[in-house]
């Protein structure tokens, strides 16, 4: 959904600098996110402020991959669930925004856009999914065993499933310069990535494995931001053994 309001670049806004100055490339132990169960009916239209979310603490992507960027756009992202759906939201304080790709499983990681890699139990061995979404609502959803090996895209009929919402247009060409904030948001069937793996239903005391990323390959101020810290030298998102936790409650 295109939500005009979230448009409105912010003229004096300073970035979230106290939030990008925790932003670093070392320390810290892997990092652990607790998902409340949704207990209100939840509308997918990507307003990061409504009643569901109002009171779910974010997390903040505090580390980076590569040279320290340039640009460091503040970004946090909040997580729901039911029994029969995991729900994501992610918040971009943004500059250099950017929008191109418009097809399914396309180069959406070229665009200003924001990630969520998880497997669906505590087991990384048994391959993850990767769900990368750019500004413009356009995503792309693999499944794999191993990093970069034997990828699976979602198919046509799941994709369907997959509710996504965004405050951005479609396309953002050319690039925005200016301050902006966008989100997105969007519902995960459960049932859809059971096909692929074995599936540890959300429930209390249910453990997951993810990791959060933001990215804008082919921006003019590229950069590679995490939620979970990975320890290479070169910014490569596909690291499931670095993956943080989420506690299901």
């Amino acid at each position: 959904m295109f939500n005009l309001l979230a448009l409105l670049t912010i003229g004096a806004l300073p970035l979230a600098l106290a939030g990008c100055a925790r932003l670093t490339s070392g320390g810290g132990a892997s990092p652990v996110y607790r998902v409340q169960r949704l207990t209100q009916p939840l509308t997918i239209d990507a307003q990061w402020d409504k009643a569901p979310w109002r009171r779910v603490e974010p997390l903040t992507l505090e580390y980076f991959m590569g040279e320290q960027p340039e640009h460091r756009p503040f970004t946090q992202a909040k997580l729901l669930y039911d029994d029969e759906n995991v729900y994501v939201i992610f918040r971009v304080e943004d500059r250099f925004v950017r929008a191109v790709a418009t097809e399914t499983h396309g180069p959406v990681w070229k665009d200003s856009c924001a990630e969520f890699f998880f497997t669906p139990g505590a087991d990384v061995e048994e391959g993850y999914f990767n769900l990368e979404v750019n500004c413009g609502g356009t995503p792309l959803f693999h499944f794999q065993k191993e990093p970069r090996t034997n990828q699976i895209p979602l198919a046509p009929e799941e994709m369907r499933q997959i509710e996504i919402a965004h405050s951005m247009p479609r396309t953002v060409e050319p690039e925005l310069a200016e301050p902006t904030i966008w989100t997105i948001e969007y519902r995960i069937p459960v049932a859809v990535l059971e096909r692929y793996r074995s599936v540890v239903r959300p429930r209390p005391g249910a453990i997951w494995r993810a990791n959060f990323y933001k990215i804008a390959d082919d921006t003019s101020h590229p950069h590679w931001l995490t939620w979970a810290r990975i320890d290479k030298p070169t910014p490569d998102f596909h690291q499931p053994h670095f993956f943080g936790t989420l506690e299901f409650r």
